[in-house]
């Protein structure tokens, strides 16, 4: 379920032309896009799709520290049990102007719209930097 060597481009039709990082509201649990931010703010190419993907279930479902030690490996396997969509409908690449670049480990690293290095892994015309996907919509128009 990894990438490898791959770009993921934001959405066609994401609001923003500079990325926004996004923020929890004060009176509730970090949204998935919060807690994504600041996992791969956090680790640039040290987490795979996977890790972030269930990562991400677990910080957002508030899963204690013990039962998580205790029964990590079972329950990352039940996760995965069922299809889980992947980074391209992260609400990161739709509404809040990230990219994610994959590299040959399928490891994964943020990248801001508006930066260099995006428009580099962007770049139709670069075929040597891998594949090149697009965010999904956030509407179906």
């Amino acid at each position: 379920m990894n990438y490898i060597d791959t770009f993921i481009v934001v959405a066609e039709d994401c609001p923003v032309s500079h990325s926004v990082v996004p923020e929890s509201k004060a009176d509730r649990k970090k949204s998935v896009a919060v807690i994504q931010y600041e996992l791969l703010a956090e680790k640039p190419y040290e987490l795979t799709q996977e890790d972030v993907l269930f990562q991400t279930h677990v910080l957002h479902k508030q899963v204690p520290a013990d039962e998580l030690k205790a029964s990590g490996a079972p329950m990352r396997e039940e996760f995965f049990a069922q299809p889980q969509p992947c980074l391209r409908t992260s609400p990161l690449a739709r509404k809040y102007g990230w990219g994610f670049h994959f590299d040959s480990a399928g490891k994964v690293a943020l990248y801001p719209v508006e930066s260099s290095e995006y428009q580099q892994f962007s770049c139709e015309a670069s075929p040597s930097l891998g594949q090149r996907l697009k965010a999904f919509r956030s509407s179906r128009g």
